[in-house]
């Protein structure tokens, strides 16, 4: 069990790579090739459209043909993307960059249920740090995605960032290596009577965690989408804000070695409580200045935060579904999840062209003061429940 844990964490490192370059490079590529500074963000929220609408597709490959098959779909359309990314560079189109965004989305998308298998193939006692490892997988791609972007953005001049796309397909190619001998449970039997998906998600434990996870998301793409962006503005280099985008991609996942044992001792709603205090503290950092390290710090907050609400909401929504359920479950989660973080990422670019730094990162508090509000309702109904 712990040997498959293990290949699922090595696996989302190497999908993951491919975004955080992406995060680094994107905004940038954006603003050169549309020219308005409120379409630079564009690309992004494709791919984050992109991940919302894989969901449900994915979710029937996964139940009808089971997860390495699934895997190994993501895997292909990642390296479509890089693909179509490069050759929108080549042609200076920014229509045919944003396509690539299409397909890169759709295979970051797919590879976002590896915490899903990591939940399936783990014993319920070991399942919080199962979920917990695999999410840390990226600490991986956040040490070695912007590394890629800082050394290979010039190889190809005037193309700038044209090799970086060209090593980042080489990526998924090496995740396939290591689906070829996953061995993982087989999709559950299909129920005589399906739970119909609109009473799934009516249950409070599935609404309180897919409320944390699209808030932990949504206001951490907000801030993050945008640094690169602002940090040009204030005079930094590509490799600044690549360092920068390496600091907060660290403190997203390395936390992910520890979370599980956290959320075992101290409980799933005491952890995503401090992640969403975190992530306002890193919003208080970002109004103090706009020095490189107020850049760093202030995303390396948001990142820890994004960590303990991530991983708490997933660890959460595990308890809202039956075995037979999880595939539906798990699609509608990921829905709502990533449809909220293609508006952020659309949102994130009109938001600091039009109004600035400062309102963009005072748009994080209001969710997360309602994430907080609506975990403190559970909670209490929870007791009740548990008393009655």
């Amino acid at each position: 069990m712990k040997a498959t844990v293990w290949r699922l964490f090595f696996c989302q490192a190497l999908m993951n790579a491919t975004m955080i370059g992406q995060v680094a490079m994107g905004a940038l590529i954006g603003h050169s090739l549309s020219g308005d500074a409120a379409l630079a963000t564009l690309p992004m929220a494709v791919q984050m459209t992109a991940v919302m609408a894989i969901s449900i597709p994915a979710s029937i490959v996964f139940s009808r043909y089971g997860r390495r098959t699934g895997f190994f779909l993501g895997a292909v359309l990642s390296i479509l993307g890089s693909v179509t990314f490069a050759t929108g560079l080549l042609v200076q189109d920014f229509v045919v960059y944003c396509a690539g965004a299409v397909f890169a989305g759709a295979g970051f998308g797919i590879a976002q249920h590896y915490r899903f298998a990591a939940a399936e193939a783990a014993t319920p006692a070991y399942r919080p740090r199962a979920i917990a490892l695999v999410m840390a997988g990226p600490v991986l791609s956040a040490i070695f995605g912007p590394e890629i972007v800082k050394h290979t953005n010039q190889l190809f001049l005037p193309y700038m960032f044209l090799g970086t796309y060209m090593v980042m397909a080489l990526l998924p190619l090496a995740c396939m290596v290591l689906l070829a001998g996953l061995r993982l449970p087989p999709p559950p039997p299909k129920p005589k009577v399906a739970t119909p998906v609109g009473e799934i998600t009516r249950r409070p434990a599935f609404v309180a965690a897919a409320v944390a996870g699209l808030v932990a998301y949504g206001t951490m793409n907000l801030a993050m989408t945008a640094t690169p962006l602002e940090m040009m503005l204030c005079g930094f280099s590509v490799s600044a804000s690549a360092t920068v985008i390496q600091a907060h991609a660290v403190a997203m996942f390395a936390p992910g070695f520890v979370t599980g044992h956290l959320i075992a001792r101290f409980g799933v709603m005491r952890i995503i409580t401090i992640g969403a205090g975190l992530t306002a503290a890193s919003v208080a950092v970002a109004l103090t200045g706009q020095s490189f390290w107020h850049f760093s710090a202030g995303l390396a907050l948001l990142g820890v935060g994004w960590n303990f609400m991530f991983v708490g909401a997933t660890t959460l929504l595990a308890t809202s579904y039956a075995p037979a359920e999880r595939v539906r479950a798990q699609a509608a989660n990921d829905f709502i999840v990533f449809g909220t973080v293609a508006c952020t990422a659309f949102l994130s670019g009109f938001l600091h062209a039009r109004f600035g730094w400062s309102v963009l990162n005072l748009t994080l508090l209001p969710p997360l003061v309602a994430a907080l509000a609506l975990l403190a309702w559970q909670r209490t109904r929870a007791r009740r429940v548990a008393a009655a």
